[in-house]
């Protein structure tokens, strides 16, 4: 009788992607985050009702943007929390970003919080400063939303503590 062998982590990760796999031939939709023309307007906005601004650096087909964008950020914005995303290898869109008022590209505003891996998501204040530590990557899909739960309290408190 053979020991159960336990799964290297590679085959665990692959485990997982295929389980985020879409069918052959299917076009999946990704879930749509907003992007606002304004991200400067969108932290002042999510700071006056007392939130930080999360951000999502995400890339199009990336299967772990769209977990979190699917399972986590967008029940929480239909909660009420502040959250938006940028497309990391936009060359394209621009927005107001947060270097005096310059005009900014995806790129350029990755380049800016160096966010080269995604998904990353920022927690920001009404200055574009970061509150509470970034996530960066899916370590693992059985904690990501404790994770990003521990977070948004750490970065509400810097909100809070800095509307006093």
């Amino acid at each position: 009788m053979q020991a159960a062998q336990h799964p290297s982590r590679r085959a665990w990760l692959l485990g997982c992607s295929a389980a985020l796999a879409w069918p052959v031939g299917a076009q999946p939709k990704e879930t749509a985050l907003p992007t606002p023309a304004s991200f400067v307007q969108a932290a002042k906005d999510a700071a006056q009702k007392g939130e930080p601004l999360l951000v999502l650096v995400s890339l199009p087909g990336c299967p772990w943007c769209e977990l979190l964008r699917r399972n986590y950020l967008t029940p929480m914005r239909a909660e009420g929390v502040q959250v938006v995303q940028f497309t990391v290898n936009d060359k394209a869109q621009r927005f107001e970003g947060f270097t005096s008022g310059k005009e900014l590209t995806g790129v350029d505003l990755s380049v800016a919080y160096k966010a080269r891996i995604t998904p990353t998501l920022l927690f920001l204040d009404s200055k574009g400063q970061e509150i509470a530590e970034r996530i960066t990557g899916v370590a693992s899909v059985d904690f990501i939303g404790s994770l990003i739960d521990q977070r948004l309290v750490l970065a509400r408190l810097a909100v809070k503590g800095a509307n006093k």
